[in-house]
């Protein structure tokens, strides 16, 4: 699994022109399921997601966790992380989970999130959404959990 996980004073998602979930300070995570990923990809990324210290502590050091800052964590589906750009101009999307395999991956890695995290919001799955965010810092950071026997990067 590969997400884009953005430090933000806040987030939401839009479909249609409604607002389908927000946050205030907390993670915007762009998701993507690749081929041969499981539900152990998934829980050793959310593990991640939830204790990765990018948040700033009393001496501004990124010393918090997004839970230990109470902060909200905004799931988005993004099928185009997977995009290969190696072989022209047009990118390759084959690296993608089938459509049906990422959103049953994406619906397991929701549902285990509220599971152990209070304040989850969503997007919408394949839905043309509009992602408005206030990046905190900047902070950017990229994150893949391997398939099995794949290599892992960055």
């Amino acid at each position: 699994m590969y997400v884009l996980l953005q430090r933000v004073r806040s987030a939401r998602v839009e479909v249609h022109g409604a607002v389908v979930g927000q946050i205030a300070q907390g993670l915007l995570v762009l998701l993507c399921a690749e081929q041969g990923d499981t539900e152990q990809q998934a829980d050793k990324l959310l593990a991640k997601l939830l204790k990765i210290r990018i948040f700033a502590d009393a001496e501004g050091k990124m010393n918090r966790s997004v839970q230990d800052v109470q902060g909200g964590l905004l799931l988005v589906s993004q099928f185009t992380l997977a995009a290969d750009t190696s072989g022209g101009n047009r990118p390759s999307f084959t690296q993608a989970a089938p459509a049906a395999e990422g959103q049953r991956l994406y619906d397991y890695v929701v549902e285990q999130a509220q599971k152990m995290h209070p304040n989850v919001a969503t997007g919408v799955f394949a839905a043309d959404m509009q992602v408005h965010l206030i990046n905190d810092g900047p902070v950017t950071i990229p994150l893949r959990i391997a398939p099995p026997g794949a290599a892992s990067s960055p």
